[in-house]
């Protein structure tokens, strides 16, 4: 069914992933989105889009993402349902996990897992995790302090303000061979939106991706992020962010950089700075990235700062 439709793999994770992937399902493409499995769980981050609160966990939200819309409220509440009785040996666990642990136990393994899920909702597109190990992400900060586990990025229990210097995985964890697969016969790979430490850069981490980035024929694409985030790229602009992607890719630039630069509402705007968050500027020295540029107004009209994604699946499906 997917022959001779242009093959499209977003890496990363969020709900930036979220918001690219619901409008690109919209356009005839073979989608993949490839996520990090490197939570570290127990995030308190909150996510939400435009109906209320995305499930927990990337590849749930990925499947969401994917779904046919008409069953996307059914699934987000049933993927966000906790048992909530205290003496059941359920209590507190998501059915969003159960679902996926009950598949992938049945079939063998978490991709079969996905796999099953993606036929049973049946998702357009293919939902794979960046790797099979088990691995946290490390941060060393400009003061040499080293912040274990994905969350501790996220939601800084140190000084937000200190730069993150380096990021890596350990134990090491290697690429997935669906994953390595999918980069390597892509027609375009979109890297971004998304929290650049604790979910874009792990995943350019593992072994082995370098490489099927290289080797790909893919057009490579990076999608600024809206924000500038505390304890990850606060004082960033956008070249600043897209740097660092190319340092933890390996690529020498990009094809093409997606950058917003229209101004956010004022009031929408100043609720953010209340989480040390600011617009993230589009700046001169993006152009030494990328092969284009390509800029204009991405932002969706809505009371969370968030890209448009029917402006921006368009772009990406028309590059």
């Amino acid at each position: 069914m997917t022959h001779g439709m242009k093959k499209v793999v977003r890496i990363g994770g969020g709900s930036g992933g979220y918001t690219l992937l619901r409008g690109l399902k919209e356009f005839p493409l073979d989608i993949t989105a490839v996520f990090t499995s490197f939570d570290s769980g127990g995030s308190t981050g909150v996510l939400r889009d435009e109906f209320g609160i995305l499930p927990p966990g990337d590849v749930r939200r990925g499947l969401l993402a994917l779904a046919d819309e008409g069953q996307a409220e059914i699934l987000r509440e049933l993927f966000n349902y906790r048992f909530n009785n205290g003496n059941s040996s359920l209590h507190g666990h998501s059915f969003g996990n159960l679902f996926l642990a009950a598949l992938s136990s049945i079939y063998g393994g978490e991709i079969e897992g996905i796999r099953k899920a993606s036929e049973l909702l049946n998702i357009k597109g293919k939902v794979l995790p960046v790797s099979l190990d088990h691995s946290h992400v490390h941060a060393i900060l400009e003061d040499g302090t080293e912040i274990i586990g994905e969350t501790n990025i996220d939601i800084p229990k140190h000084d937000g303000n200190l730069k993150i210097k380096k990021v890596f995985l350990d134990p090491p964890a290697r690429i997935c061979t669906e994953t390595d697969k999918a980069i390597r016969e892509a027609d375009t790979i979109v890297i971004g939106p998304g929290d650049l430490y604790s979910s874009l850069v792990p995943t350019l981490c593992v072994v082995g991706m370098q490489e099927s980035l290289r080797e790909s024929k893919a057009k490579k694409i990076a999608v600024c992020n809206l924000m500038t985030k505390w304890g990850e790229t606060q004082d960033f602009v956008a070249s600043d962010m897209v740097k660092e992607l190319l340092h933890y890719s390996g690529l020498k630039k990009f094809d093409y950089v997606i950058c917003n630069t229209q101004e956010m509402d004022h009031g929408l705007a100043t609720a953010y700075e209340a989480e040390k968050k600011y617009p993230m500027k589009c700046d001169a020295d993006l152009a030494q990235c990328a092969g284009k540029v390509i800029t204009g107004d991405l932002i969706s009209l809505a009371d969370i700062a968030r890209h448009d994604s029917q402006k921006i699946a368009k772009i990406i499906s028309e590059l």
